[in-house]
């Protein structure tokens, strides 16, 4: 088959020979007679190759293709069938009735078969069978599993491991051959099997005899890691399966007496380890055992990932720490770049929690910052940036400098995030590294990277007074000159907080105007904002003057919403008590708070007829809202696969919350006619413990002429169902209250839980904030689940389970809302103060007194 030539691809000879239509016209020498086994294999090649470039067949034109191919199977050449499985496997997507084929591919998986043709065999009927079919194929699969060819066992584990979302009753049936795959210590034989064929034989035993093939030893024993990976997923929801599974096969606190020989099977057994170790925190003792034991293994793989695993601990101690950093420390002086870069990279991710730990390794850190790998050199002087002391940060600048220009903008971010947390950490030492910084800022590089340099001055500008006149100086000089638009936004915002502050702001308008008349659209309406700051944040007149003037100009502009902020600006101007709401404000509305009141009167015909009531939605701060607009959202989050250094998303915020809650409440009728939901509980109180059989919570509504009570009902017995669930509340005497309905949860089984039972009382005096104490009981009818059919018996028996009192205090009235702690406090200087002193003997430290006195704040919510 002769190859295509540049030139020949240059003349759109290639794009010819790879067309779809081109391929599916020449489909036609499936059916030739005799076959040709050259045509088809190029044919099969061409086919796959667009597969793989991502063009697409349709379900017709995929369905010839796939049966075309089948015709194949009665050819004998082996490469040839070894091309018909791979096309079978990627056409079998799109195609229909594929599962026609089964019977040829289960011929090729008999035992006597060829050895070639099985584990091609077993690949392609994984992706065939219909998942109810797998229960007839499992013989097959688990006496494939323990064969002692490697190809033939890895491709059914494999196959298992695909199956398993699609018949998992079937495959964890297949968990003892998995084992005994694991176990396995017979030395395996590429081509040994019980037919006598060879695996690279070209036709099995008598093409073995003619060619003078022989065997080849197996080194890699990569059934193992196949293997393991099906064990777990079998047992990945029983912790305590999991845990045996590791010290079974981990081999000791030495870890020689381990059976697994493939480096990658151990390294996949160190990762389960610490998941196990997340999840479950008693069991670190005997898993650090374990790593500390896999630091010795012959595998430099498996060294580098028990010390990657140990380092990544949670609240990991500098004494455990020992033994990993110095097994890094020998990769640092490795040969090999892999090595070097591998150990570099996670000092670098552990000097940001233990920089005194790393610090050991600092003199060969230092003969890395010229190594020819630009990438271990990045990471080896970013670590030393974090591990140093003050009087090293100035030599470390000149040698950074140096490389600066030779590395990738994902390295460039690197040291800058590095240089940035520097900052903080050596504030005398602001000037070289705002030199640094503002140099690199005028250097070619992309978004990412432009974007961390100007986040690390903000910084300095916020935490290092001292460097904040010159830092705005820089940055000014920056936007002169910047391609990002939303670079250019987030300067001339912070140039309008905190340009009016500065000693000299005049000499930032100048920057600013240039913005107004050089930019697009939405860099000029940034712009036009900044000005209006200058002009009403400062108390020189005539530069009020001045802005005002340039803000007139700023009407004639093209954009609508450049005139829309030049003019409310100037309405501003004319009304001097609207400055206060609109320019130095320093709260906004919750958006999630905003968007459900929007909604909610939006839906509600009758309320449409009223204006807007903005005074029950809470204000937060402006720190806070960037925080909330920070948070990932669902698209975001969808996909993203879960790894130990990923961050936990932040939890809900409290309007957020009251969003949610007013939702949920939105949607039962019998609470459509008490108005909007005052306040809310800002997190369940449990009622129960939470090792219980029944777990129960509490949430509080108010309402404006009601109390809504919500009880989060969880039922933790698998074979059990709960039937007309209630909650039995009894109020103190004269408490106020009087008890309206309750609406029980018809259902509730471990599978549907928490279930929501709610209790509604009504407040006989409103203007009263009633405080009472409440006893609660659970109520319901317990039945037993059939095991045969998984419906509950039709007789039950009614049970009833004690919950702990719940009380409505005070706090429940009281709405957050956001205000200025340096105005309420200078409104509060003249009034009566009190000063005393208490003593706090269990507390261990100033920190600690300090969190413990913000709960008892943040409890009382004032």
């Amino acid at each position: 088959m002769s190859f295509a030539t540049k030139k020949d691809e240059e003349n759109g000879l290639s794009t010819y020979y790879n067309n779809k239509t081109t391929v599916i016209q020449e489909a036609r020498v499936f059916n030739e007679s005799p076959i040709s086994p050259r045509k088809c294999r190029a044919l099969l090649t061409r086919i796959v190759y667009l597969l793989y470039v991502g063009e697409s067949f349709n379900t017709q034109e995929a369905t010839t293709l796939f049966f075309g191919t089948t015709k194949l199977f009665q050819h004998k050449d082996s490469a040839l069938r070894q091309m018909v499985y791979l096309a079978i496997k990627e056409l079998a997507e799109t195609a229909e009735d594929v599962i026609m084929v089964t019977s040829s591919i289960m011929k090729d998986m008999q035992p006597n078969s060829e050895v070639i043709y099985r584990p091609n065999a077993i690949r392609a009927l994984c992706r065939i069978i219909d998942p109810s079919m797998a229960q007839g194929v499992e013989r097959f699969f688990k006496a494939a599993i323990v064969d002692k060819n490697p190809s033939i066992s890895s491709a059914a584990l494999v196959s298992a491991y695909h199956l398993f979302p699609h018949a998992k009753d079937v495959v964890k049936r297949w968990v003892n051959e998995a084992q005994e795959a694991v176990n396995s210590k017979s030395s395996s034989f590429f081509g040994s099997s019980s037919s006598g064929g060879s695996y690279l034989g070209w036709g099995g035993s008598s093409a073995s005899a003619n060619t003078g093939y022989q065997p080849i030893p197996s080194t890699s024993y990569i059934t193992q890691y196949h293997s393991l990976g099906l064990l777990y997923l079998i047992r990945q929801q029983d912790r305590m399966a999991v845990t045996k599974m590791i010290q079974q096969l981990g081999g000791g606190r030495s870890g020689a007496g381990t059976t697994l020989k493939n480096p990658m099977a151990l390294c996949m057994l160190i990762r389960y380890a610490a998941k196990v170790m997340e999840e479950d925190p008693n069991v670190q003792k005997q898993m650090l055992d374990l790593l500390e034991g896999w630091l010795r293994h012959k595998s430099d793989m498996v060294n580098l990932e028990a010390a990657r695993v140990i380092c990544e601990m949670k609240n990991v101690t500098p004494q455990q720490l020992t033994r990993s950093i110095a097994v890094l420390q020998l990769f640092l002086s490795s040969p090999k770049s892999t090595l070097k870069f591998a150990a570099t990279r996670t000092l670098a991710a552990l000097a940001v929690t233990h920089p005194s730990s790393v610090a050991a390794c600092n003199i060969d850190l230092e003969n890395l910052i010229s190594d020819p790998n630009r990438s271990v050199a990045t990471y080896a002087i970013t670590t030393l940036l974090k591990t140093g002391n003050e009087a090293s940060v100035d030599r470390l600048m000149k040698q950074i400098s140096g490389f600066m220009s030779e590395i990738s903008d994902e390295f460039k971010v690197i040291i800058v995030d590095a240089i940035r947390s520097l900052c903080l950490k050596f504030p005398a030492k602001h000037e070289s590294m705002l030199a640094f910084l503002s140099g690199v800022l005028r250097d070619e590089g992309g978004y990412d990277f432009k974007r961390a340099v100007v986040e690390a001055i903000f910084d300095m500008i916020k935490f290092i007074a001292d460097c904040k006149e010159q830092a705005l100086s820089h940055l000014c000089e920056f936007i002169e000159d910047c391609e990002f638009t939303k670079l250019s936004v987030r300067i001339l915002h912070l140039l309008g907080v905190e340009g009016p502050k500065a000693p000299q702001p005049t000499k930032y308008i100048r920057f600013i105007y240039n913005r107004v008349v050089l930019e697009n659209a939405t860099v000029r309406a940034a712009a036009v904002a900044a000005l209006g700051k200058f002009g009403l944040n400062n108390i020189d007149a005539k530069l009020g003057r001045s802005v005002h003037v340039l803000l007139n100009r700023c009407l004639d502009d093209v954009d609508d919403e450049v005139r829309d902020r030049a003019a409310l600006y100037l309405k501003v101007y004319e009304e001097p008590p609207l400055i206060q709401p609109y320019i130095k404000e320093e709260s906004i509305y919750s958006l999630s708070a905003l968007e459900s009141k929007l909604v909610s009167y939006l839906s509600d015909p009758e309320s449409i007829e009223q204006p807007l009531d903005l005074s029950s939605i809470p204000k937060i701060s402006k720190e806070q809202a960037a925080k909330d607009s920070a948070r990932p959202t669902s698209l975001d989050t969808i996909g993203v696969p879960s790894t130990s250094k990923a961050a936990t998303p932040p939890p809900p915020t409290a309007a957020e919350t009251q969003s949610n809650y007013a939702q949920q409440l939105a949607e039962v009728p019998e609470f459509a006619s008490y108005g909007p939901v005052l306040n809310s509980s800002t997190k369940p109180s449990p009622l129960t413990e939470s090792e219980t059989e029944y777990q129960v919570s509490v949430i509080k509504h108010i309402f404006k002429e009601h109390v809504v009570f919500q009880f989060n009902v969880s039922n933790t017995i698998p074979d059990t169902v709960l039937e007309q669930v209630s909650v039995i509340m009894q109020p103190q005497a004269d408490a106020g209250l009087t008890e309206d309905f309750i609406i029980p949860v018809p259902s509730l089984s471990a599978s549907t839980s928490p279930g929501i039972v709610y209790v509604s009382f009504t407040r006989e005096t409103p203007e009263e904030y009633v405080q009472a104490s409440f006893q609660c009981l659970l109520k319901f009818v317990s039945k037993e689940l059939d095991p045969s059919t998984g419906e509950p018996e039709e007789e039950g028996y009614p049970d009833e389970y004690q919950l702990e009192d719940t009380e409505l205090a005070a706090a429940d009235y009281i709405v957050p809302s956001y205000v200025t702690f340096a105005s309420e406090w200078d409104r509060l200087r003249g009034g009566v103060s009190l000063t005393e002193t208490f003593s706090l003997p269990s507390m261990e430290s100033l920190k600690g007194t300090f969190l413990s006195v913000l709960e008892c704040v943040t409890e009382i919510r004032f």
